[in-house]
């Protein structure tokens, strides 16, 4: 396969509502979509999952940019044949940056894979064709609280509800939900890194609430602590930041830091490299589940994808377009009693519906591999 052309999206979505976590509030979302267009006029597309701003993790939007323009598509530009594969063994001559790498790598497979007419989840070796619906609730009143779970689980039916939680707003908010949901609901909680070891007494307290784990809760950099403070803690424990790679969950796993592992496929740097964390977990007996990062449904169709292969037994953060957008980029991704479709089309299986897409476009760049040429429009 040989690239002609790749285009950069810039898009903005309003979010229904705010989502607040323990580290920043959005009410927009801010991507940006990477078209490839192959010389026999084939497009694929990748999301990037990168926050605007490097609130989150070290990459942001502009600078996936830089390193997509002066660093990656040069590196695809001088591969003899343009595959996933070879883009993922290319992208090792640049250290880090997995978000950037994820986004040109799903939108080169996808375009691979739709001219095989094969998808992604047949790619990946997915078992399932529909996969449980999960929802992921940010910070909120109690009134907002008691709503949206009512919403997702008694209405939507969704089968797991996520609450996010920070020091001063965790055990009551988890003790309301458990007692609206009742006892059976599957309820897990993410910290996104705001408590220290010094907190396991408090966070032990929630061990009552028959969570099915919780996210997180210490630094990203500290597996050491999470290891001593899950002998505290009867909940399991799941590891979201640290995991970059199958090592990295190798070794978190190892040394008894995580009993569960969320994958994020941008942030291990692309759809490879989370099956080869999905096959190292299952190797452990780690159930694995998808984390989101409020893609649009570019990156929601694929997760949903990944979602479906053997090892991912628990729910992940998957929901219907209408959980954040009152119109999204593609075709709504919709849950039907409580679960998602897989896509069954070739590559990802969903394209942007062109009206929609242009209505959130910003700006968009074309770049033009034979000649290296860059141009840009800005709406």
């Amino acid at each position: 396969m040989r690239i002609a052309r790749i285009r950069l999206h810039w898009v903005r979505l309003p979010l229904v509502t705010p989502f607040r976590t323990s580290v920043y509030t959005e009410f927009d979302r801010e991507a940006l979509l990477v078209s490839v267009h192959t010389t026999d006029g084939v497009v694929g597309w990748g999301e990037c999952v990168a926050m605007a701003e490097p609130v989150y993790s070290p990459e942001y939007l502009e600078g996936c940019v830089r390193v997509l323009r002066e660093r990656l598509i040069p590196l695809v530009e001088r591969l003899v044949e343009v595959t996933a594969e070879n883009a993922r063994a290319a992208f090792t001559a640049v250290d880090g940056n997995p978000n950037a790498k994820a986004v040109l790598e799903m939108a080169i497979l996808d375009a691979q894979l739709r001219r095989k007419g094969m998808s992604l989840a047949g790619y990946l070796g997915a078992t399932r064709t529909s996969v449980p619906a999960g929802v992921s609730l940010g910070i909120m009143t109690r009134d907002e609280l008691r709503e949206a779970a009512d919403h997702f689980w008694n209405r939507e039916h969704y089968r797991r509800i996520k609450l996010k939680i920070k020091p001063g707003w965790d055990e009551e908010p988890v003790r309301l939900v458990r007692e609206f949901l009742g006892p059976h609901a599957a309820l897990q909680v993410d910290a996104n890194g705001a408590y220290t070891l010094d907190d396991a007494g408090h966070l032990a307290r929630l061990d009552d609430c028959d969570l099915v784990m919780i996210e997180q809760p210490l630094d990203a950099d500290d597996v050491d602590g999470h290891a001593l403070l899950a002998r505290r803690l009867k909940t399991r424990i799941c590891l979201d930041e640290p995991i970059v790679s199958a090592a990295t969950a190798a070794h978190a796993i190892d040394a008894g830091a995580a009993a569960i592992i969320n994958i994020k496929p941008g942030r291990v740097g692309g759809y490879l490299e989370a099956r080869d964390i999905h096959d190292a977990c299952g190797a452990r007996g780690v159930p694995v589940w998808v984390g989101g990062m409020l893609e649009t449904g570019i990156g929601r169709a694929a997760n949903v994808a990944l979602a479906a292969m053997e090892h991912f037994t628990l729910v992940g953060d998957l929901s219907g377009s209408e959980r954040f957008y009152k119109q999204d980029i593609t075709p709504p991704i919709v849950v039907r009693d409580g679960h998602i479709a897989v896509p069954a089309g070739p590559g990802i299986g969903i394209e942007p519906d062109e009206a929609a897409l242009g209505e959130a476009t910003e700006r968009t760049e074309w770049i033009d591999l034979a000649a290296g040429v860059v141009t840009g429009r800005a709406r």
